[in-house]
């Protein structure tokens, strides 16, 4: 039996519990030649936070932008140069509701395609004062507490009510670990996978790249397509058997920084995937690989094997929407 190098064991550690992980600067899988991103330029990042009180309201703001005039939506907004996820975050709803905050988890990220990511907060208030009707600027009229029930309010868009349902069923039963950016700086927007295979008495395989040390794989993303497209396809790419079915459970992490405009404006989504393939005898081993630069590794460990499969089983992970 194989023992799992000390590094490569403290990535994993890493990776499950939601932590930061360094990017190097080679990348196991980049379909195109890449430039780092820019915030406001190549990129953009929206932010959402979704504020319930003990009432079980929802803090909405009213618009003041021209085109959505006198709406009502979820404070938030675009990231600005040299900030983090989470300092976009706290920014966003001060200015637009008045209160100040502080965040709970990441309850989901959305995305069309590396261009547009719209990362999704539950947060709970913690001072500031309610932005009133006298109060009003260009970046709100004002906020309120809503029932989400009466009085019905003209929403900007209804994009945000099932972001709301998904923030009520957290609150009531959290589906994943509290997950929150970590700051570790990045300067593409990529994947790091925690690719795995599993059999049914319970061995499990991850998918690891050999060159250099060995290391999760880290792809990076092409200008077009969504977010999870390059991930199954790094796995499909170098697996033999076409009847492989790649899965992205979801997040286990998020890492980004931005305090370096233009070095390290990229984000690296820590994704858990399950891979699997046809046939009764196939089900028992991971599939081949076609080249040599990765290979499968069985873990032994208990602790990382038990931690990887309950992740896998309960689908403990935070969800991706690519639209």
């Amino acid at each position: 039996m194989a023992t799992l190098p000390r590094s490569l064991a403290e990535e994993l550690d890493a990776v499950l519990s939601g932590r930061g992980w360094e990017v190097q600067e080679r990348y196991d899988y980049a379909p195109v030649p890449a430039q780092p991103v820019r915030v406001r330029r190549t990129a953009c990042y929206i932010v959402v936070a979704i504020l319930i009180n003990d009432q079980n309201e929802v803090l909405m703001m009213q618009e003041a932008k021209q085109e959505c005039h006198g709406t009502w939506y979820l404070p938030a907004g675009r990231m600005e140069p040299n900030e983090t996820i989470v300092e976009a975050m706290k920014r966003e709803v001060k200015e637009e509701t008045g209160l100040e905050c502080e965040p709970l988890t990441l309850l989901a990220v959305e995305d069309r395609g590396p261009v547009w990511i719209r990362f999704v907060f539950l947060a709970h208030p913690t001072g500031g004062t309610l932005k009133m009707p006298q109060d009003a600027d260009a970046e709100s009229l004002q906020a309120r507490w809503w029932d989400r029930e009466s009085p019905a309010l003209p929403l900007r868009a209804w994009d945000i009510l099932p972001l709301m349902d998904l923030a009520v069923q957290y609150r009531a039963s959290p589906s994943h670990p509290v997950t929150l950016p970590e700051e570790v700086p990045c300067a593409l927007i990529c994947q790091r996978l925690l690719a795995t295979f599993t059999n049914g008495t319970g061995d499990l395989w991850v998918l690891l790249s050999a060159v250099g040390a060995l290391h999760l794989p880290v792809c990076a993303c092409a200008k077009q397509g969504s977010l999870q497209a390059a991930a199954s396809q790094l796995v499909k790419e170098h697996c033999l058997f076409p009847q492989v079915t790649v899965q992205v459970q979801g997040l286990l992490g998020v890492q980004h920084l931005g305090k370096n405009a233009g070095k390290c404006d990229g984000v690296c989504f820590n994704l858990l995937l399950s891979v699997t393939q046809a046939g009764p005898a196939a089900q028992q081993t991971p599939p081949e690989l076609c080249e040599g630069s990765f290979r499968w590794w069985k873990i032994e460990e208990s602790t990382l094997r038990s931690r990887t499969l309950q992740r896998l089983s309960s689908s403990s992970v935070v969800p991706i929407h690519s639209y």
